[in-house]
């Protein structure tokens, strides 16, 4: 399995549960996918760069994971269909396989 980063922010005006029933989501497509979650950290508020979706903050959220490159396809569909999620991306981590 290769190791693999993910940082996606959502709404911060979102509630606490919406925001974990997110990242739960997340976690069960990355554990149905035969992926291991190696760490979950939640950075917080941050200021944007640039208004998407006229929102001027974001809630971060980072995830580090181990899968086969597969999973990846999936764990980008249920991204771009939740909502909640405002902008994500996935990286190859080289250097921690």
């Amino acid at each position: 399995m290769k190791a693999y980063e993910l940082l996606f922010l959502v709404d911060p005006a979102l509630e606490e549960d919406e925001r974990e029933a997110t990242l739960a989501k997340i976690d069960s497509t990355i554990s149905s996918q035969s992926g291991t979650v190696d760490n979950v950290d939640n950075w917080g508020r941050r200021k944007l760069a640039y208004q998407i979706d006229h929102l001027v903050d974001g809630d971060y959220t980072l995830i580090d994971f181990h899968a086969i490159p597969s999973t990846i396809a999936e764990i980008d569909r249920v991204l771009r269909i939740t909502d909640a999620v405002k902008r994500f991306i996935i990286v190859a981590r080289t250097d921690r396989d």
